[in-house]
């Protein structure tokens, strides 16, 4: 069958085990400002004007912000009096954020800054991992019949762009990638492992560092089994590998693998999360996971393993492979866990990439239409409910958002309408070009699809950041416990979560204690997690004070209660 920018007589006439023919014009590059322009659309937006959002992103703030703060030691971190339950390398990122920038922007903005950084340093290292991936001997396309084939830099270089574009569309990366929690570092490591894999085939040295910082960081960053698995993978990729530069690289993942258990082993941060999946409901729940988190990376990445299913012993295909299948593996071992999964996208992005040179010219097309009207129908349903807030007009939407969020204050600000207006634009204009005669490159086929994406996490971030702050944050929650509650009082705590605890020394500066016994004297109000099932009761010893709840949540509160003094004061 005919390609798009391919002609007749390029076609073998005996199948190969390599199924790519490119030409010269279909590998060329993304213009790099646009793919600059494009990350940072996707990396900034949602950095400035909003607070820390419940659950793990202020949860991890919070014991950013306590050792920073100096409330509790670094080897130590406490929130309420709670130890953490993840490692302590990604706290410590945060609270030396928070030092160094916090007098200027403010913690909540300095550990996000860090986060942030973080995130382009995993889109960098994608593109470099599947930049040399494609830059092997197995990976290269044919070379046509009579000549005009693609360069084999310029192909690397367009296949690093497709899989650039495929990790920015995974709908998975969205939120969970721009909180500041210990998965994010996690996902670092993953990808500077893929890069160091990668790398190994060119250029011995930086690859061993690569690999010897990967997997210690990922176990220091409470995932010391996903270091060891990924390490397994490593040290069977390249102990395999045709690569003899490859195949010397596999000492070096050793000696990381080794490094990585004793860290874990020195600073206890091995614990055992398996849960499975124990009935047919949790199995639909986790191919329902599978199939939204990861779009639109995973049909293409299965159609690579097809039309490149007789080289899959090769580095372009089996390291990958290999690191996508641990994500993949760890996600159900965990009971279909959305963190564990969002390991495996960056090789799984690399993977999808090399769908690029076999896709057929109806699947480009109804790749791009897909996401058109996905894409275009979403920013749509943004703008109506926005004008519907600051109008009136449709009355409908307005109403629905007052009803799940009752008492929001709409406001209206000039630069965040300016800018979804902006980016509004420049999304109908990138349509009109893509579905235009310009359809030879690469990449053309992810162009939307990432575009898309980053065009409504930008306008969720600008026109609809108020309401998504007050729906996700602990701070009117807070300030309603304040009625009751001097600011900087003691309180203790029976059934709050963590995040609630961060809440509740960041945005009302109380002393929260989560374990000391109601009988102590020193804490004169007592706070209580109610909900459908455990409703309010009497505490003895406590007066009944009022009840505080999140605007937006029907099934928790906390109800504040008074010591009764004997004296009656």
């Amino acid at each position: 069958m005919m390609r798009n920018g391919q002609h007749e007589q390029h076609t073998p006439t005996v199948e190969t085990p390599n199924p790519a023919l490119v030409t010269e014009r279909e590998a060329q590059r993304l213009p790099r400002a646009w793919l600059l322009l494009l990350c940072a659309v996707y990396v900034l937006p949602g950095l400035f004007g909003r607070d820390p959002w419940k659950a793990a992103d202020i949860t991890a703030f919070g014991y950013m912000q306590s050792i920073a703060e100096g409330r509790s030691p670094w080897l130590a971190p406490t929130v309420g009096g709670l130890p953490s339950e993840s490692a302590l390398l990604p706290y410590w990122l945060g609270a030396a954020a928070i030092k160094a920038l916090g007098p200027w922007v403010g913690a909540p903005i300095a550990a996000r800054l860090a986060f942030a950084l973080l995130l382009a340093l995993v889109l960098v290292l994608t593109w470099y991992a599947t930049y040399h991936l494609a830059r092997t001997d197995a990976a290269q396309p044919l070379p046509l019949a009579f000549g005009g084939e693609a360069h084999a830099v310029d192909y690397a270089r367009a296949i690093a762009d497709g899989a650039l574009l495929a990790l920015i569309a995974c709908l998975g990366l969205l939120q969970l990638g721009h909180e500041t929690t210990p998965e994010l570092v996690q996902l670092f490591a993953a990808s500077l492992f893929l890069f160091g894999l990668a790398l190994s085939a060119f250029r011995a040295l930086p690859a061993a560092l690569a690999v010897l910082a990967a997997l210690p960081v990922l176990a220091a960053s409470g995932a010391p089994s996903m270091a060891v698995a990924l390490g397994a993978v490593g040290i069977v990729a390249s102990a395999g590998s045709d690569s003899e530069r490859a195949r010397r690289h596999t000492g070096w993942i050793v000696a990381a693998l080794a490094l990585a258990a004793a860290l874990a082993t020195i600073i206890d941060a091995w614990a055992w999360r398996a849960v499975g999946l124990g009935s047919l409901q949790q199995v639909g729940s986790l191919a329902r996971l599978l199939l939204w988190f990861t779009w639109p990376a995973w049909p293409l990445a299965l159609w690579t393993l097809w039309r490149w299913r007789r080289q899959l012993q090769r580095r372009h295909i089996s390291v990958p492979l290999g690191c996508a299948a641990v994500g993949v593996a760890a996600s159900v071992v965990m009971g279909s866990s959305d963190r564990a999964l969002m390991l495996a996208l960056p090789a799984l992005a690399a993977l999808a990439a090399f769908a690029l040179p076999t896709l057929q010219r109806g699947t480009a097309a109804a790749m791009d239409w897909f996401s058109v009207l996905f894409f275009s129908s979403a920013a749509i349903a943004l703008w109506v409910i926005y004008l519907s807030l600051q109008t009136g007009v449709p009355s409908k939407p307005a109403a629905n958002v007052f009803k799940l969020a009752p008492g929001y204050p709409v406001r209206f600000s000039a630069f965040t309408f300016a800018l979804a207006a902006l980016a509004t634009l420049a999304w109908f204009g990138l349509v009109r070009w893509r579905t235009g005669r310009t359809r030879h490159a690469l990449w053309k086929s992810l162009v939307l699809p990432a575009s898309g994406v980053a065009l409504c996490w930008l306008l969720v971030m600008t026109l609809m950041l108020p309401l998504a702050d007050y729906a996700r944050s602990y701070r009117v929650q807070i300030e309603r416990i304040a009625l009751h509650v001097p600011p900087g009082a003691c309180v203790l705590t029976r059934g709050l979560p963590r995040a609630q605890l961060a809440a509740l020394e960041h945005f009302g500066n109380f002393r929260p204690d989560a374990n000391a016994p109601l009988s102590t004297r020193r804490c004169d109000y007592l706070l209580v997690l109610e909900t459908r099932q455990r409703p309010r009761r009497d505490w003895p010893g406590w007066e009944y004070v009022a009840t505080a709840r999140r605007p937006t949540d029907r099934e928790e509160a906390t109800a504040v209660y008074r010591r009764v003094r004997p004296d009656g004061g």
